[in-house]
Order: C-alpha cells, then structure tokens, then sequence
C-alpha cells in the first residue's frame, strides 16, 4: 500500500505530525496508564459513564450539607437530563442547599461581546436555572445569587467571585473537538501566551474556534443539524487559573455522534491524556492535576480506518 504524506490543514490548532501519530496508536487497553499518578484514568461502560458524574455531584453536595459547610461547584452545561435527575435526587432524600454555589464554566456571546441572557433557550444559564436550579424544592434550594454564569457584565470579576469564597471544591469538564476546556480554545487569541503566562489567565470574552462552532452546531438545542450560522461566535469562559485552583477535577469523556460509534473525541481524549501539556491541548493541564478522569469504552476504542465505509 503506497503512502501519501502531507502536513495537517493550517486551521488545525495542534499540528505536531509525530504526537497526532503516536496518539492515533494508542490502543483501548493502554488508555488509562500514566506517569502522574494523581491523574487517574479509568475506561467504563458508556451506559454508566453519566451516572459516575452524577452520583460524584450528588455526594459531594450531600455530604456538604450535612457538614454545614459552604461547596462551591465549576459546572459544565448544557446537561439537561443530568441535572434534572440530579434534582430529583436532592428533593427525594431532602439535602439542604442553602449553602451551595455554582458557577457555569462558559456562556454564548454575540459578535459584540454581549453574552445571552438568561432567558434565552439555548444558552447555558437558561439550561441550568431551568433543569437544575428551579426544579429543586424551594425549601432545599440555594439563593437565586448563588447560581452564577459568566457574563460580559461580570467577567472581569468571575474569577474573583470563586476566588471570594475560598476556590471551587471541585471543577467538572469533559473536552471539545478542539481540546478546549469551558471555551478555553487553543487558537482564541484572547488566550494567547506560553504555558506559564498562559496557566494564570483568568476569565474572559473569546472568539469561538471554527471547529467548536461545528461541534455545537450538532447540539440538540441548535437543531442538530450542522446549523453553523446558528452558533454564536463569541463567549464568556473561565481560564486555566480557575481550573488550576480548584481542589479537585472531575473529567468524562463520552461524547458520539447520536449514539453511534462515530465520534470527533476518540483522538482528542488520547491528545488531551497522552500528548504534550501545551495551550494547544487546553485539556492537557489536567495531566499535572489531581484528576479522577472517566473514559467512555466508545471513546477508549481504538482509532482503526475502515477503507470500505463512507460519511
């Protein structure tokens, strides 16, 4: 079989030919080894992976409560199924939530770098007042000030606002196309730098990578469709010193195309666990952090061409 080489396209954030190839080769059974042993990857069944991410939430807010201590939580969105569930949790077995805070990782933002209100159905605080926040028992819930998103309101001051109550207890993520954590994108020149400079940035506005408007044209709350134009351009993130400073990360990797077996994140999960910690692989940090980190077996499979298959 003849070969034909070529460099990857220029849009591509991270072009290193000799890591991408590596990666590529990087077998299901050998995904969860690691040098740092405070990373710690595991590989489960795609129908538990979900549940491992709700039952940490739910414990972690339980056992927070019956403490009495304050818990402060970096959530991702949107989770719409996730957080309903996780709601019905809290109501059934009465855990007290005065003292909980939550701050959504990103949020939508316009060409003029004004986020979506909270009231638009597509945007992220929408998704976690109204899955999350409003379906809790009025009895068991937090004050409506201590549900946050960032916005170009408050962005300079997001950073400060969980620094203020002592950092995030726990940061949840899971990477995007591009390696992204929040909308922390490896070609957004807002988040230009070296890894030094670049680790102690904070919140801010930021172009969206090409490839995330792709992504997120895919979403169920955009039509699924690969509706690009329906994607907003822009948004509001924390930065890497926000997910630095949390005491504990929580990462999952389980995202396929509709349920199938084809999915963008296969070779980004190995880029993100296995490859160089560089602003390029934004997820990559995690690799110095203490880190619980769940695979999907989809997203563990190993990266095989299939020459016979099309789209």
């Amino acid at each position: 079989m003849s070969k034909f080489q070529y460099e990857p396209a220029r849009c591509v954030p991270f072009r290193d030919r000799a890591v991408l190839e590596r990666c590529r080769r990087i077998r299901a059974a050998a995904i969860t080894r690691h040098p740092n042993p405070d990373f710690r990857i595991r590989v489960v069944p795609d129908a538990k992976i979900t549940r491992l991410w709700l039952v940490d939430m739910f414990e972690r807010i339980r056992t927070a409560a019956e403490a009495g201590r304050p818990l402060i939580l970096i959530t991702p969105q949107p989770w719409p199924d996730g957080y309903r569930e996780l709601a019905g949790l809290i109501n059934r077995h009465r855990v007290n939530c005065k003292k909980l805070h939550t701050f959504n990782m990103d949020e939508y933002a316009n060409e003029k770098g004004e986020t979506a209100p909270e009231t638009w159905p597509a945007g992220f605080l929408y998704s976690m007042l109204n899955n999350f926040y409003r379906r809790l028992d009025p009895k068991l819930r937090p004050p409506r000030r201590q549900v946050q998103g960032p916005t170009h309101r408050n962005i300079r001051d997001y950073g400060k606002m969980i620094a203020d109550l002592g950092g995030a207890d726990c940061c949840y993520s899971g990477p995007g196309w591009t390696g992204h954590l929040a909308f922390i994108e490896p070609d957004a020149p807002e988040f230009r730098g070296g890894l030094a400079a670049w680790k102690k940035m904070g919140p801010r506005l930021v172009t969206l990578s090409p490839f995330t408007i792709a992504q997120n044209s895919l979403h169920a709350a955009f039509g699924m469709s690969g509706d690009l134009a329906a994607v907003p351009p822009q948004a509001a993130t924390i930065g890497p010193a926000e997910v630095i400073a949390a005491r504990f990360r929580f990462d999952m990797h389980a995202i396929t195309v509709g349920g199938s077996r084809v999915s963008w994140q296969r070779l980004m999960t190995r880029l993100c666990l296995h490859g160089p910690v560089t602003p390029k692989l934004p997820q990559s940090i995690l690799q110095t952090l203490r880190t619980d980190v769940y695979v999907s077996e989809s997203i563990a499979a190993d990266i095989e061409p299939d020459y016979d298959g099309g789209y």
